[in-house]
């Protein structure tokens, strides 16, 4: 079944997860990615800093042409006013694990519609909450999986995720990096408006 003919959706991240997630939903897309500095004014909270990013993430595509649409997306953690980007080694990925050992705290990933005549940003907010971990499991997970692409240091489809994670509130996929309900709702108002 081929979604939404007549609009040539690209997808500017190169995410495997976020990649699979748009597979799975039976969408045609290209991959197109510019390298982007994700920094953002330090005013902005929560869910504006990956509204912000977002932004930044779609403007290398000035020219699009009419049938084009770009989807970009950010995710981030959002812990005790606090937003935990990807750690750059292995102690911060230590620090951001203990910091969320044990509490609640919130991953917001905003996406991005860009077409050549408008922009439509939105943004899906998942509670989750952690048991207290280990230094042991933190170590663990640090040693033998992927902390380092992920913000907040960990992904919740890996083994810290499964031993680690007492409950969540939201979308399960926004949490993995894209809200696919979502995203799927506003491409249909998009190309069928």
């Amino acid at each position: 079944m081929q979604r939404f003919p007549g609009t040539k959706i690209i997808l500017a991240s190169n995410s495997p997860r976020r990649q699979q997630f748009l597979k799975d939903i039976g969408l045609a897309f290209d991959i197109k990615t510019h390298e982007v500095e994700e920094v953002f004014p330090p005013h902005l909270k929560a869910a504006e800093i990956p509204d912000y990013l977002v932004r930044l993430k779609a403007a290398p595509f000035p020219d699009l042409k009419p049938d084009e649409l770009i989807i970009t997306a950010d995710t981030i953690v959002w812990s005790e006013q606090q937003c935990l980007g990807k750690p750059k080694d292995k102690a911060e990925a230590k620090a951001m694990l203990g910091q969320l050992s044990g509490k609640m705290h919130e991953v917001i990933t905003s996406v991005g519609f860009t077409q050549a005549h408008q922009q439509k940003v939105i943004h899906e907010s998942s509670q989750v909450y952690f048991k207290s971990l280990s230094e042991e499991e933190i170590d663990h997970y640090i040693e033998h999986y992927q902390p380092f692409d992920k913000a907040g240091a960990y992904g919740i489809q890996e083994w810290i995720g499964t031993i680690g994670i007492e409950k969540i509130e939201g979308s399960y996929t926004n949490i993995v990096g894209l809200p696919v309900a979502q995203v799927l709702a506003t491409l249909e108002e998009i190309c069928h408006s």
